[in-house]
């Protein structure tokens, strides 16, 4: 890999502006007013990936946002890779958070990117990673040194729960047929930690709408004799945890599988500061399920989080009234064993019953995605520990990741692939927050990895 590792020294600028162009398109999915951006997004990295080299590039319609998909086969008995991506970004909003518009990406240096970091929408999450391939497969297309085949999927609806890209797969086993799957979606300790994700959290997302009144009520009028359904709803929410922060949705933990005292020490090994961790955040101490630790909190254990609530009057100045209605939005993340289909069903019926009869209560499921753990011990592992372990001077740490990327289960499924989860993003990264950056170091550390990955891969295969 000598030559590409030159390649891409010499062509670390122009990759650099490349991910510019790419950040400056706003290819938000979750709001129609960007549809034709998110199209344009599309049809600009398919041209891009056609200009690098790639064969077979389209720009696949959906019923929603369009699926972008290239190859380069270079000899149908080596193995094959295939790498997966979104180009499409959470909303920006809001906006007067940013301290540099959202879709401008700048270099600026921090505390933890002394060598600066790349600041936009998408920057990490997932423009700059998934770009991070296109980099590697370019440099190792350039300098004759892609020692297998490689597939991309790039899709355009990963922000929205990738409603249709379930239906693409199923209908494409044959175009996406490969040997394992690389996704960089995920992070990684810390720039000097290493680490490799082989665990992520699965997802029931729900929306709850609680019904009082038939209109807005004067407050003096009628407040004391009407129930308040602001009001009963944040009792509701507030019921849904005890004193120890467990989750008192019955049945929720039944099917948690708990990990072994082992297992918890292993963890327990990767360099964390509770105090570094607060002060990141600008908080005076942590909180959460009693019995577990900061890091065991965030990624063995489930949770359940509001995302979102809102009724009433929340304009400039005064308006004394009863909200007629009332709203949320709830998120749980799982763990192994639990489904996400029959956790949502326990949470409507224990939220409908734990309404008073004065209120009418509506919960509106949305996406959702199963939990995920990756072995250790495949031969596609061993390559990616031994390219962080080339690239980085020591061996990479597996740890489990409290996100959720619901596409891997489905991945498994319908393709019978597991997953490599090669992250280069920090915590501290911002994503789905104003102000999200990537470390330049973390993007050209991602291009340097990636080919050792595909080096050691196919040598496992011979």
């Amino acid at each position: 890999m000598e030559k590409t590792i030159n390649f891409i020294g010499k062509n670390k600028n122009r990759f650099l502006e490349e991910l510019f162009e790419l950040l400056r398109i706003p290819s938000v999915s979750a709001d129609p007013n960007f549809k034709n951006d998110v199209q344009f997004c599309a049809n600009h990295l398919a041209d891009h990936l056609s200009q690098i080299g790639l064969d077979g590039v389209e720009v696949i319609a959906t019923n929603g946002h369009p699926i972008v998909f290239a190859q380069k086969i270079i000899d149908t008995k080596l193995p094959t890779v295939l790498v997966y991506g979104h180009y499409d970004v959470q909303p920006a909003d809001p906006l007067e958070l940013w301290n540099s518009p959202a879709f401008e990406p700048i270099v600026k240096k921090t505390s933890i990117h002394p060598e600066g970091a790349i600041f936009a929408r998408g920057s990490c999450d997932d423009k700059g990673q998934f770009f991070m391939h296109v980099k590697a497969v370019e440099a190792m297309l350039q300098t004759q040194e892609l020692p297998c085949n490689v597939k991309l999927m790039i899709e355009g609806e990963e922000e929205v729960g990738s409603p249709n890209l379930s239906l693409f797969v199923a209908n494409n086993k044959e175009k996406l047929k490969a040997d394992i799957i690389l996704v960089s979606d995920t992070g990684m300790l810390a720039n000097d930690t290493p680490s490799i994700t082989t665990g992520l959290r699965g997802l029931s997302y729900v929306e709850v709408e609680l019904t009082g009144p038939n209109r807005d009520l004067h407050s003096g009028l009628y407040g004391g004799c009407v129930a308040n359904p602001i009001n009963v709803l944040t009792h509701m929410i507030a019921s849904l945890h005890d004193e120890q922060m467990r989750i008192t949705i019955p049945g929720f933990y039944d099917k948690v599988v708990a990990l072994s005292d082992e297992d918890r020490r292993e963890m327990a090994k990767a360099p964390f500061s509770e105090s570094a961790y607060c002060e990141a955040l600008e908080i005076t101490t942590t909180q959460g399920e009693e019995g577990y630790s900061t890091m065991e909190r965030g990624s063995i254990r489930p949770t359940l989080d509001v995302n979102g609530i809102w009724g009433g009057y929340t304009g400039a100045g005064a308006k004394t009234v009863i909200a007629s209605k009332a709203y949320a939005k709830i998120s749980m993340r799982l763990v192994p064993d639990q489904d996400p289909e029959e956790i949502t069903r326990l949470f409507i019926n224990h939220f409908e019953q734990i309404a008073p009869k004065s209120v009418r209560v509506k919960v509106t499921p949305h996406h959702g995605g199963q939990p995920v753990v990756t072995p250790t011990d495949s031969m596609a592992y061993s390559a990616a520990s031994q390219a962080y372990e080339y690239t980085f001077g020591k061996k990479p740490i597996p740890v489990r990741s409290g996100g959720s990327i619901p596409i891997i289960a489905m991945f498994e499924k319908e393709l019978g692939l597991k997953t490599i989860l090669m992250g280069f993003g920090l915590d501290s990264d911002a994503i789905h927050s104003p102000n999200e950056h990537f470390g330049v170091f973390n993007f050209y550390k991602g291009i340097e990895t990636i080919p050792f990955f595909f080096k050691y891969f196919s040598q496992a295969h011979k």
